[in-house]
């Protein structure tokens, strides 16, 4: 389990101050690079390389001895007159992994310990000290050294102390000491104690009366402090998360349980000013077969609830929490079983106290129990599921239906004729709890709203599809035809709602497909390279008839927008409350270019129409006697044309570093674009990316359930994203998203990140527009802008919290590189 890779405890925190401060301690000045094992890195630094150069640790000069026993070298030796022994010039003593380096060293004739006039060079595994005299116990681990600079190879830990003491094989105390990570040279960080203690077998380091000074200027003073000296997870305290916005501090002071190698926690207490204190906490825990986390806040007493301008449920003193539990395992390995459950206090927790940068808005809060069993022949799944939509006020009609139970089971037999059989069935029982008269009428926002009344009904729905087909699939071509026998039926439960709908409505209906296709093969030369060029023809028929289903819930259906996917597929809908009357032949040709050397698809372009004999009646009414009301609409030609819009489509890889992609929908009959998606992307192995996108849709194309969700103007967009990395440690990062119909930038990005072996700083800021859930009118969208600033010494912790999750969805093609 990996929490953060850097931990720290306080045990208190205030400003420096002359007056409160004891005396500081004054380490000596450090060694230059050339005495610590580093190696600047030259033309062999590896490609995304962020350090300057790394520790190397020299052979030992000295072989092992036996057990127990002392290797020495010297140029001369001598007995002195109490019975000592003195070694000096180039002097090498080992003892194990130790091996010791000095002009002169006497050890008295009670053979315990070794009197060493420096320079000392000090060596174990991973591990360089130098310094001035020395005194090393030859019985125990014991050893002093003064003036000592040491460096730690692995954790790239190095620094000076007045006064160096080795306890026992490790554990070390440092007086008057430096500890940081940066490179020899370095000085943007150091933490300095009048006594620091290194354990490192439990791999932290304590130091009393510490200061941390960036750029040679003191920021913090703590009495006493830990920290970590490798990736061990620590508990403690870690850096605290300050900011504020319209006047209001808003201040964050996490603190870090290592309860066990499998277990941890966090508790998070945060002042928020306008609001009062919010208790946060995480546990999460890990097992051979599950993991899972329990995340929640509490916050009694909100101050400021309400206070927002417009429409809300929220009231001046109302508590505000939230709640999230999240759990996998599995039972078997062919057993998978997911838990999941949140809840907020209201709609507009997250807006008001938020998560993380990149999240403008939660807009659900998930619940979900479910366990898989997949075995060769049987699929089978049991879950229960819902989620909190989180808004504020919320919609009667947007709150959720429940699956209380769902129940799956699908099968698939196969024979070595190519005869196959499926079994595909459902039974899900949907709830939700709305309020509403006899007529489905409320209350929202001051306005008169009505619940439709296809989700006016709880109720059980069966859905069974068993199907049988047979598959030709030589090398030269396929030929499936294949027919699935649809039935739906529902126990439906209109409670006080007035209503004459049929409450046990069903329809069973046949989907019949023939697919079909050749492959032809040739062997092309390109540029000087060798391709296997496709050229695939393919025919698709699908024939579902119309059934009468306006008496049908609407639980969970939508309408699929069409594209090259949707020329090949039966279903008109996502879903299982509607089923699409289609009588469609779909025609099309792709051509393929597979590289020989690697078989990668370079390039492949594809062409395809749909042919209708009849009208598409059924929409999400379900009436097959009625067709879309306006004539003038795009949703009845759709209905009532006789053959689609052209889909093309193009992949092509021009190069390891270049890529683009293109999606265009072209209505021959009226000569226009109904919808075309172009997409540039440039990757270098440097780490540069960047993104060109551009998007097209004709009013009315995209679908939607509501109708202030339906587009009332054609939609033009264009997405530009980068990242550049300036140099191995600096990246710069942008992105902007132009909706050119309303002359209006949807979503702007800038920021920096610079990382390197010593520290680690993020800097963004962000502005974009909220449609507050009405996507046709843009008169009430609002605008919301964020800053981010991250700012992390590396092996002592940061500053903010984490945006690399964002960076990567926002930017296709670039992984953020994290700062810790």
């Amino acid at each position: 389990m990996a929490k953060r890779e850097a931990w720290m405890a306080l045990a208190g925190l205030a400003t420096t101050s002359m007056i409160s401060v004891p005396v500081w301690a004054e380490p000596p000045e450090p060694l230059p690079a050339s005495q610590l094992d580093w190696v600047p890195w030259g033309t062999d630094r590896p490609a995304g390389e962020v350090c300057g150069g790394y520790y190397l640790q020299p052979e030992y000069r000295l072989e092992q001895p036996p057990e127990g026993q002392v290797n020495s070298e010297s140029d001369t030796a001598d007995y002195g007159a109490d019975g000592d022994t003195i070694l000096e010039g180039g002097v090498l003593l080992r003892k194990g992994d130790t091996q010791l380096e000095a002009p002169r060293v006497q050890v008295p004739p009670e053979r315990d310990v070794a009197n060493i006039s420096g320079p000392v060079t000090l060596r174990e595994q991973g591990l360089l000290v130098r310094g001035d005299n020395a005194q090393v116990s030859l019985k125990s681990d014991e050893a002093s050294i003064d003036s000592a600079h040491y460096v730690s190879h692995e954790t790239r830990v190095r620094g000076d102390a007045i006064q160096l003491e080795r306890i026992t094989e490790d554990t070390f105390r440092l007086r008057e000491a430096s500890f940081t990570t940066c490179a020899p040279g370095d000085s943007t960080w150091r933490l300095i104690g009048n006594q620091v203690d290194l354990d490192r077998a439990a791999g932290y380091g304590t130091a009393r009366h510490a200061r941390l000074e960036i750029a040679d200027v003191p920021v913090f003073y703590w009495p006493w402090v830990r920290f970590p000296i490798d990736d061990r997870r620590q508990s403690g305290f870690l850096w605290p998360v300050l900011s504020g916005s319209d006047g209001s501090l808003d201040f964050e002071q996490p603190y870090y349980l290592n309860l066990a190698p499998n277990y941890d926690a966090t508790i998070s207490p945060r002042w928020v000013g306008d609001s009062g204190l919010l208790f946060g906490a995480e546990f999460r825990y890990l097992f051979p077969d599950s993991q899972g986390t329990i995340s929640g806040a509490y916050l009694s007493d909100d101050d400021s609830a309400g206070e927002d301008d417009g429409y809300t449920e929220l009231e001046q003193g109302d508590d505000r929490w939230y709640f999230d539990y999240s759990h996998v395992g599995r039972l078997s390995p062919r057993v998978p079983y997911q838990l999941r459950y949140g809840a907020a206090s209201d709609g507009a927790y997250f807006d008001d106290f938020g998560r993380t940068f990149g999240e403008s808005e939660t807009e659900t809060m998930q619940r979900l129990a479910r366990i898989d069993y997949r075995g060769e022949t049987w699929k089978l799944q049991a879950r229960a599921q819902g989620y909190q939509v989180m808004d504020d006020p919320l919609n009667e009609k947007d709150k959720p239906f429940y699956r209380l139970p769902s129940l799956t089971a699908d099968a698939r037999w196969s024979q070595d004729t190519g005869l196959y059989q499926e079994w595909n069935s459902n039974l899900s029982y949907f709830w939700r709890d709305i309020e509403g008269d006899e007529n489905g009428f409320y209350d929202f926002n001051g306005q008169q709203r009505r619940i439709p009344i296809t989700e006016a009904a709880n109720g059980a729905r069966l859905s069974l599809s068993p199907a049988f087909g047979y598959r030709f699939n030589p090398s030269w071509g396929f030929f499936e035809p294949r027919v699935a026998m649809h039935h739906t039926q529902y126990d439906l439960d209109y409670q006080d709602r007035i209503t004459d709908r049929d409450e046990s409505p069903s329809l069973t209906a046949p989907v019949t497909t023939i697919d079909t296709g050749l492959v032809f093969e040739r062997d092309v030369n390109i540029g000087g390279g060798s391709f296997l060029q496709t050229l695939e023809p393919r025919l698709n028929y699908a024939y579902v008839p119309e059934r009468d289903q306006s008496d049908f819930p609407d639980f969970d259906t939508g309408e699929q927008a069409f594209g090259w996917t949707q020329l090949w597929s039966p279903y008109r809908f996502s879903g299982g409350d509607r089923l699409g009357d289609l009588n469609r032949l779909s025609y099309g040709v792709e051509s393929r270019f597979l590289e020989d050397e690697s078989g990668r698809e370079r390039f492949s372009v594809g062409v395809g129409q749909a042919a209708y004999f009849e009208d598409r009646n059924i929409d999400m009414q379900g009436d097959p006697d009625t067709l879309p009301r306006d004539e003038d609409s795009y949703d009845y030609y759709d209905a009532t044309r006789d053959r689609s819009a052209w889909v093309t489509r193009i992949n092509w890889q021009v190069s390891d570093n270049w890529r683009t992609r293109w999606q265009w929908l072209y209505d021959d009959h009226l000569d226009r674009t109904e919808s075309t998606e172009v997409g540039l992307q440039w990757r270098a192995d440097a780490g540069h990316v960047v993104n060109l996108g551009y998007r097209w849709r004709i009013e009315g194309f995209d679908t939607a359930d509501e109708p202030e969700d339906v587009l009332n103007y054609n939609r033009e967009e264009y997405d530009l994203s980068f990242a550049l990395k300036a140099t191995d440690n600096f990246d710069v990062i942008g992105r902007l998203l132009y909706d050119n119909t309303n002359d209006r930038a949807l979503d702007q990005m800038a920021g920096v990140q610079w990382n390197d072996c010593c520290y680690g700083v993020q800097l963004v800021w962000r502005e974009w527009i909220d449609d507050e859930d009405t996507a046709n009118n843009i008169d009430d969208d609002t605008t919301d802008r964020g800053f981010f600033l991250r700012f992390v010494l590396k092996g002592l912790g940061g500053v903010g919290g984490e945006a690399d999750s964002y960076f990567d969805s926002a930017i296709p093609g670039y992984r953020a590189a994290r700062l810790e």
